[in-house]
């Protein structure tokens, strides 16, 4: 007798529960379970980090994450400004700098900053401006993108009714349409902040002292010195108590705007009219 649809769902549903039970009887009956605890839960290690992985590690990242973020946000609404500009020029060079920095490795924009500037032109910034423009440099680029899409999302008709109130283009712009922009960009925004987060991890490669350890280098120092794969896991747990809570702030802006999404800046076109 020929099974039914619902009957093959759920014998295709009690395979594969049946597989993924399996599997994980296999891993738990093959597994050096006394080498992973060793390797990954040795909690000697994880003390001997605390507090400075939450007091320095940590508040570095949030502090590198947040400069970078707020030079790359103005940085990039200037950019998608001049991306909608009537001026040719203006619009070119903004293209040439998104495209040129989306398609760098952010590795090397952070190298060139922190370290080719200093090498070329005998110039030692701060530590703390020298990040703040790479990433900001790495952010704008994608940021700029997320924005113009957003103004565009915005109806025309919001500026036809600022200019017939007496309003000025560069008014209405200020006033009307950028801030109905932020509002639907919301949630990608916050997505790139969490994108930002990640490449903080990168300024290790720019040498620092103990006080201004992210948290991947101190991650990496405590690794070398103990020897066992605990930093890097306690590194990682640091880094979802930063990204997770951002991930749910997002989801539930996508909600209150309404549902509305702008797609990543790889993948920017919007459908206009979808969202008046």
């Amino acid at each position: 007798m020929a099974m039914t649809k619902r009957q093959r769902v759920r014998l295709t549903r009690g395979i594969q529960y049946g597989i993924l039970i399996a599997v994980l009887v296999l891993v738990a009956l093959v597994a050096d379970w006394g080498k992973i605890r060793t390797a990954f839960f040795d909690f000697e290690v994880a003390s001997g980090m605390f507090p400075e992985v939450i007091t320095v590690a940590l508040v570095n990242t949030l502090i590198y994450t947040g400069l970078g973020f707020g030079f790359g946000l103005a940085l990039g609404l200037v950019l998608a400004l001049m991306r909608l500009s009537s001026v040719a020029p203006y619009r070119w060079f903004a293209g040439i700098y998104i495209e040129f920095f989306r398609g760098l490795p952010a590795l090397l924009v952070i190298l060139a900053i922190g370290s080719g500037i200093p090498l070329a032109f005998g110039i030692l910034p701060d530590r703390y401006i020298s990040i703040m423009i790479a990433l900001g440099i790495v952010g704008s680029a994608y940021m700029a993108e997320t924005i113009r899409a957003g103004i565009q999302a915005v109806p025309k008709g919001q500026v036809e009714a600022a200019r017939s109130l007496g309003m000025s283009q560069g008014k209405a712009m200020l006033w009307i349409v950028i801030p109905q922009a932020f509002k639907i960009i919301l949630p990608p925004l916050t997505n790139e902040l969490i994108l930002l987060t990640k490449d903080s991890s990168l300024v290790l490669f720019l040498g620092s002292s103990q006080l201004q350890y992210e948290l991947t280098q101190f991650g990496r120092t405590e690794l070398n010195q103990s020897r066992s794969l605990t930093p890097v896991l306690i590194a990682g747990i640091c880094y979802l108590i930063i990204t997770i809570p951002l991930s749910y702030l997002s989801r539930y802006l996508e909600k209150r705007t309404g549902g509305r999404k702008i797609a990543s800046p790889e993948k920017v076109d919007v459908d206009v009219e979808a969202t008046k």
